[in-house]
């Protein structure tokens, strides 16, 4: 089995540390990709961005020339474009966000997530209310570091923990990292909060691993059905049919 895992900005470097957390959690015989867009935002930190991103990874997936793979991982916690994928590719989409809502709703009640700045809370929400698994969120709490700021791993935890008490006192009774960019944090602060804490991109890799072992894929009756054909001009000024 192939998964493609995207990262949702043009850092290199982060798009190898999520390929590290995805390779850890994938099973035998499971190989993962890591996908950087060309273009976008360095790092997803509002509307702006965000937007920006989903075009950019929409466009990474269209132009793929790699390996064929059987599902695509979005690493982007909170990020536009899943929908879009979904329409684009025929493999499984997963999305981090989702995925790790959806794992939390299995191990507690109410959930809370501990994301970066706080401007992106509102932008999760939606996500997470789209998705359908908004009405467990306790809350969704920034930590006050800027994605980029994340590779200094004691002040990532150390900002972690002070959020996670204040999505605690809200009613959480599991967490939720809110960036794809704090894969690997989990254990460490599970351990010294006491609760469950789910990390998307494992969260999203064992998810896909299960609909490509059960044979399921995305539906194509109603809102997923394949893009209409009709002449699209991508940003690199070319056009295509599709």
């Amino acid at each position: 089995m192939r998964i493609v895992v995207t990262n949702c900005n043009t850092t290199q470097e982060m798009t190898e540390e999520i390929v590290r957390g995805a390779r850890a959690a994938a099973g035998p015989g499971t190989t993962v990709l890591g996908l950087t867009p060309a273009w976008g935002p360095e790092s997803a930190e509002g509307w702006l961005d965000s937007y920006l991103s989903a075009a950019a990874v929409l466009d990474a997936l269209r132009t793929y020339d790699g390996p064929a793979y059987d599902a695509v991982v979005m690493a982007g916690f909170g990020e536009h474009g899943r929908e879009g994928v979904r329409e684009l590719v025929d493999a499984p989409v997963v999305d981090i966000t989702e995925a790790a809502a959806h794992l939390a709703c299995l191990l507690g009640r109410r959930y809370g997530v501990v994301t970066t700045l706080e401007r992106s809370c509102g932008q999760i929400e939606d996500s997470l209310e789209l998705a359908g698994v908004g009405r467990n969120c306790a809350a969704v709490i920034g930590t006050g570091l800027g994605v980029l700021e994340l590779e200094d791993a004691e002040r990532t935890e150390a900002a972690f923990l002070a959020a996670a008490e204040r999505a605690r006192d809200a009613g959480a009774e599991v967490l939720v990292l809110g960036c794809a960019g704090m894969t690997g944090l989990q254990q460490a602060v599970s351990e010294k909060l006491g609760v469950p804490v789910v990390d998307g991109v494992g969260a999203a890799v064992k998810l896909a691993e299960s609909l490509v072992g059960l044979g399921l894929g995305t539906s194509r009756v109603g809102g997923y059905a394949r893009p209409l054909p009709k002449r699209r001009v991508w940003g690199g000024g070319g056009a295509r049919p599709d």
